[in-house]
């Protein structure tokens, strides 16, 4: 054949030599990866997640090689799916029957907790009989004979399913999130290597960073940021400041403040955004989005960690997740530190009123993972995550990911010794998100508030109102979506009633627990639900009490029995 003619007839045949090279490529991927199966005596255990992050990947082969040297009969694969597709792929799995022995758990972002509660009841073994049992991993360590849930740094609250009654998966990390910054650069636009202090000490340096420019002649960015970052920002500086408003707005008295409780103090008047620590909130929010890039509303979280890979920027917020794909990025062209959100201190001039403490940062393990109920390897699953959650195996585990351990005693990095928790804090109670036509309304004004292009006097005529009138027809259909769900909660209990009535007959002994259970869920998710929607209806609907007094006052009349009895205590006893 002519090289004119072999030309001609690889371009007519292009495509199916494509499609062909596809087919052989997938045929022989699927082989290999079958392939231990059919070896004698092999049994090939299959671990399903969607963690594509530097350095994760490698975590599970290494964990998989050393429990492989221990059970040379076993061999570990892991199919890492990317986050975008994770839950189409996970959906098709389980309802076929084809899902891998392990599979991380799905998080609010992948599907509803609802859904994850049928999930949960449908697909995934309950592992509750086994993490009173101990860790065989742990042999050798302080925890060696301990409950595998009292190895937990807290206490294996995070793998307990509250609907179900249930433990229902292994967490195997800790999750926080921080600031990440590049030291060689702070110290190159400000003259220290490390991070500022305080609050306005770090503003000054922000300042100091914006007003040079590179090379190229293109000014200096301080903060890489994007829209989807600024979720850290708000739960960690921003919201934090909003505590005050606690005292007016907490009617349930249980420390918390909801969207709905929000929304009734806003329509009653007990509350509104002239209220300081809402407006110191707004505030501090448009003094340090000015030092995000221009237009970082409409950038996304690529842009960011780009930014800051290539020196363009000197403060990343994120969490630790992204740690080791920072590091790699950095790859010895720059030092990465870390450091705490500035939050203002009890004594600054403007927001020193409003600040009562850090955001509260509950100890939760994350990273969880489940047995499905198809696995034919139920034993071994269970063995192998039991040995990811040894003390040593976390520790080793935790460090290749870039994360930090779950289990007590096993060591971290040095590098996350900012990412301690905040033990002692406050929450958050600005939630204004009562969804539908209210928020849509909200996140047109926000972003141009966060930019500048709006002021907080226009922002406020524009949406407080619309909040009053609208907030009540978008809290009405949402909870028409939580009716919708009752069905679903009636197929649960069934369940929960037939488990409970089958061990009854056949003396199983669990008995006397699954009606525990049954009752309990009947009151979780019947009884009480019904009775806090009656109470939220009472309270948008009619509000408060006329005249009464707020959820943390007293009245003229107690004031004054309080007074006289403090009186009539401290008065000297008469002998």
């Amino acid at each position: 054949m002519t090289m004119p003619n072999a030309f001609r007839w690889l371009r007519k045949y292009f495509a199916l030599l494509v499609i062909a090279a596809a087919f052989i490529w997938s045929a022989a991927t699927i082989f290999m990866r079958q392939n231990p199966e059919a070896s004698p005596g092999i049994t090939v255990l299959r671990i399903g997640h969607w963690q594509l992050e530097t350095g994760m990947r490698d975590a599970f082969e290494q964990m998989a090689a050393d429990y492989h040297e221990l059970h040379p009969d076993v061999v570990v694969l892991q199919e890492a799916v990317p986050v975008s597709i994770y839950p189409t792929w996970l959906n098709t799995n389980l309802v076929g029957g084809s899902a891998p022995d392990i599979l991380e758990i799905p998080n609010e972002g992948h599907i509803p907790d609802d859904i994850l509660i049928q999930y949960y009841n449908r697909y995934f073994l309950i592992l509750s009989p086994y993490v009173s049992q101990a860790n065989p991993y742990n042999k050798g360590t302080k925890l060696e004979g301990l409950p595998l849930r009292r190895t937990y740094r807290d206490g294996m609250r995070a793998a307990y399913a509250e609907e179900l009654q249930e433990y229902m998966s292994i967490p195997l990390s800790l999750f926080s999130a921080r600031i990440f910054y590049n030291k060689n650069l702070l110290k190159k636009l400000t003259g220290s290597s490390e991070a500022p202090s305080g609050y306005r000490e770090f503003l000054a340096a922000c300042a100091k960073i914006k007003s040079q420019k590179d090379e190229r002649g293109k000014y200096y960015v301080p903060i890489a940021a994007a829209k989807e970052s600024m979720w850290a920002w708000d739960s960690m500086m921003f919201d934090p400041i909003t505590y005050p408003a606690l005292r007016r707005t907490d009617f349930s008295r249980d420390g918390t403040v909801s969207d709905d409780e929000m929304y009734t103090a806003f329509k009653t008047g007990r509350i509104n955004f002239q209220f300081p620590a809402f407006k110191a909130r707004y505030k501090i929010t448009r003094e340090i989005t000015e030092y995000f890039p221009e237009g970082f509303t409409g950038l996304t979280l690529d842009d960011t960690v780009f930014s800051f890979a290539q020196q363009r920027s000197v403060f990343l917020s994120t969490g630790t997740w992204d740690a080791r794909s920072l590091q790699s990025q950095a790859d010895h062209n720059f030092e990465i530190g870390v450091m705490d959100f500035p939050l203002p201190g009890k004594d600054d001039p403007e927001y020193g009123a409003f600040i009562e403490g850090p955001k509260y940062e509950e100890i939760k393990g994350g990273l969880p993972f489940g047995i499905t109920r198809s696995s034919k390897h139920k034993e071994i699953a269970l063995d192998f995550l039991f040995f990811m959650v040894g003390q040593k195996q976390n520790e080793a585990l935790n460090k290749k990911m870039g994360l930090m351990p779950v289990i007590e005693g096993a060591e971290t990095d040095p590098f996350f010794a900012a990412f301690a928790p905040h033990l002692e804090g406050v929450y958050a109670v600005m939630h204004i998100d009562i969804g539908g036509e209210t928020r849509n309304k909200f996140e047109q004004l926000y972003p141009l508030y966060l930019c500048g292009k709006i002021s907080y006097e226009t922002f406020v005529a524009e949406f407080e109102p619309f909040y009053i009138n609208q907030g009540l027809k978008d809290w009405q259909e949402k909870e028409r979506d939580w009716r919708r769900a009752l069905l679903m909660n009636e197929q649960l209990l069934g369940g929960m009633r037939a488990a409970a009535l089958i061990s009854n007959w056949t003396n199983a002994g669990d008995a006397e627990s699954k009606w525990v259970k049954y009752r309990a869920m009947t009151r979780a998710r019947q009884v009480m639900p019904e009775i806090d929607h009656n109470r939220k209806v009472q309270l948008i609907e009619k509000g408060p009490a006329p005249n009464s007094t707020g959820p943390y006052e007293y009245s003229d009349e107690v004031l004054k029995k309080i007074r006289a009895r403090v009186k009539e205590e401290s008065m000297p006893v008469k002998k």
